[in-house]
């Protein structure tokens, strides 16, 4: 915005005063001394360019982010498989937590006057902890009770092998062969494939099945002390969409992708205190790669050997660039030279040629020159 004064605007009360009914979806709110302003440059014909973002808490040089999400939904599988390497590579500047959304089966109804479970095979414990049957079916295939007893499986791997420095290394092991063996109904609550799966991932079973018991199980009327934690902090999180990131108590808004949660987890940290991770990669086109190698690869696309460099590319997009502009202007050249041999036969009688604008300028076309200072009114 060219010679435009700066808006800063805080965050509008976003309520109906009963005249907000012509109002249609997207709009955009602007305090009127804010909005006037930018009429004013709309007036002088200058083009005003109006950015929405939301300011991301950056208090100190570590950031805290969770993730919430249950062991059957899919669309936090990619992120699930590619995050680990961030993670490593954020070290102990990222903090961690997984959680896992359980219902609260008391609330629900789902806990009968008599204590029984009024939920089928949806809850456990009697009815207290519950999840959504992922397939429907509550007689056949992975029913509510063994999501959360998934549920809890992957809390105590995460105590146990996660929780003290917020990298968990095993625990993104877990979750990712987990997916990749035990993700369909067949597999899902076989013992056998879990105890592989504790295998690839380095995990002690009997650790984590004593944990398991010791929060409270599974098969009894009682609490259990890690899904009440986690339905505690279901509220004070105020979760309503699955899966869900959290940076520095922040909601993620958008994708649940690699590049937006590491794109957030970087702006979390304060000014000048950025790990390397994020100097190198965090702009870098294969931030996966990028993390991996310690370094930007500047190569486009992350199917391994296929990749281009990006010298290459700029190599060969400007011998490109210069071949046609050669054309251009050999081309440009000989319509000027026969353009002034006609105007040469026209024009000898009545007077010498010369050159008309003292300088042998070309005059710019006028929408060229519109374009050029609209782009240095959006850069200023």
């Amino acid at each position: 915005m060219n010679d435009a004064a700066e808006c800063q605007t805080a965050e509008p009360i976003m309520a109906d005063d009963g005249s907000g009914s012509d109002i249609s979806v997207p709009a955009f709110l602007m305090f009127k001394h804010d909005a006037d302003k930018v009429k004013d440059q709309v007036m002088q014909d200058n083009i005003v360019q109006v950015e929405m973002a939301w300011a991301l808490p950056s208090p100190d040089d570590r950031v805290e982010y969770d993730l919430w999400t249950i062991p059957t939904e899919g669309v936090s599988l990619e992120f699930l498989k590619q995050f680990k390497d961030i993670s490593e590579a954020l070290g102990d500047r990222a903090y961690f937590t997984p959680h896992m959304y359980i219902y609260d089966g008391v609330k629900s109804g789902c806990v009968g006057k008599d204590g029984t479970n009024q939920c089928y095979t949806l809850c456990t414990n009697n009815g207290r902890y519950c999840s959504i049957d992922p397939d429907d079916n509550l007689d056949e295939g992975i029913s509510g009770a063994d999501v959360v007893e998934e549920s809890l499986r992957r809390v105590c791997i995460w105590k146990h092998y996660g929780e003290e420095d917020g990298v968990g290394l095993e625990w993104w092991d877990y979750v990712t062969h987990f997916n990749e063996n035990c993700g369909n109904s067949d597999f899902f609550s076989n013992e056998d494939c879990h105890a592989d799966v504790y295998s690839k991932s380095k995990i002690d079973a009997a650790k984590i099945d004593q944990c398991m018991k010791d929060s409270g199980g599974l098969d009894k009327d009682s609490t259990n002390a890690s899904l009440e934690a986690e339905i505690e902090a279901q509220k004070q999180s105020g979760v309503v969409v699955l899966p869900t990131a959290f940076v520095n108590n922040v909601a993620i808004r958008g994708a649940l992708s690699l590049s937006t949660v590491f794109g957030a987890i970087c702006a979390g940290f304060l000014d000048g205190t950025e790990p390397d991770v994020c100097v190198q990669c965090v702009e870098c086109p294969d931030k996966l790669g990028c993390a991996k190698a310690g370094h930007c690869m500047s190569h486009f696309g992350s199917g391994g050997g296929g990749g281009v460099s990006f010298s290459f590319f700029a190599f060969s997009l400007a011998s490109l660039a210069a071949a046609f502009g050669s054309i251009g202007i050999y081309n440009y050249r000989r319509q000027q030279k026969d353009m002034r041999e006609q105007v040469r036969g026209i024009l000898a009688e009545y007077m010498p040629l010369e050159d008309q604008d003292g300088g042998g300028n070309i005059d710019i076309n006028p929408a060229m020159e519109f374009s050029r200072r609209a782009g240095e009114n959006l850069i200023d």
